[in-house]
């Protein structure tokens, strides 16, 4: 498929909504995307779809407007293995964001140490979409990040790959699960792919995103009610090893766009008690991006 024939998504709401909830200091939006621009930073020619650009100077206004300091990239697939954009983002918040990289299977030591040096503190396998074979030499590639204190992050459903979770729990370093896990609520919490999940995050070594909660709803906008029995139940399993992300600009968004300030305000009225909300915001991204305290 070439570009004209790719399917396109919606972009970011551009007037983001000054949110009810303050954020405490050194909040961290702990996953986000940026895209482009093309012409310093063009599309991957593989890419599945083309999303509007969605550069550094639009996220750090959407995340002024939230009162968010800090923040973790997350290489999107429309870019591929050039990590250049959200490098230059790195670059430019001049200390105050982190990435998570995608890297090709023969990456060398070399490049792994120049994407630390750039700010990077993890690796991204996308299961949703590549399958198991992206866990091919998952053990190896483990193996060689852990000198640096990465940690693997998936994109993946877990009840598609509910056999794999406790391989992936056994893995020499920490992992990270998107949005919610991404199993859709209709599954129900007492499905047994989530209380694996539970159980893995109470051993002390998985971690999983409050991101994206139009990925696992039915539901066509906030508050997204389904997915609360799932965020109380990853609060009660491990607060420590929880973090909040806007997931912005919100690419293949299947319903009207969603506001960030909406996004932020949701946060609030999942998580009640302050020293939570400051865990989940400030201290468990610093421990695992690596921010400075």
């Amino acid at each position: 498929m070439t570009s004209g024939t790719l399917p396109t998504c919606q972009g970011a709401e551009p007037d983001t909504r000054a949110p009810d909830f303050k954020a405490p200091s050194r909040a961290c939006d702990s996953h986000a995307h940026v895209f482009g621009p093309q012409d310093l930073f063009p599309y991957d020619p593989a890419r599945s779809y083309d999303p509007p650009e969605a550069p550094y100077e639009a996220y750090r206004k959407m995340l002024d407007v939230l009162g968010i300091e800090r923040a973790c990239l997350v290489q999107p697939s429309v870019h591929g293995t050039d990590n250049s954009a959200m490098l230059d983002a790195i670059v430019r918040s001049s200390g105050a964001m982190r990435g998570i990289a995608v890297v090709a299977s023969d990456a060398g030591d070399a490049e792994l140490q120049q994407l630390h040096e750039g700010g990077v503190r993890g690796l991204r396998l996308n299961l949703q979409f590549d399958g198991v074979a992206a866990l091919e030499g998952v053990e190896h590639l483990a193996e060689r990040i852990q000198p640096m204190g990465w940690h693997l992050q998936f994109l993946a459903n877990i009840a598609n790959f509910h056999d794999a979770l406790p391989r992936l729990g056994s893995l020499p370093v920490d992992i990270l699960f998107d949005h919610l896990g991404h199993m859709p609520t209709d599954h129900g919490i007492e499905a047994s792919p989530f209380q694996v999940l539970l159980e893995l995050m109470r051993e002390g070594r998985t971690w999983v995103k409050l991101s994206g909660p139009y990925r696992t709803s039915t539901e066509q906008g906030v508050p997204f009610t389904d997915t609360t029995p799932y965020v109380e139940a990853l609060l009660d399993a491990a607060p420590n090893r929880i973090l909040w992300g806007t997931d912005w600009p919100h690419p293949h968004l299947e319903i009207p766009m969603v506001n960030d300030g909406d996004l932020l305000d949701l946060l609030g009225a999942w998580v009640r008690d302050e020293a939570t909300r400051n865990q989940i915001l400030v201290d468990n991204p610093a421990r695992l991006f690596g921010f400075d305290k």
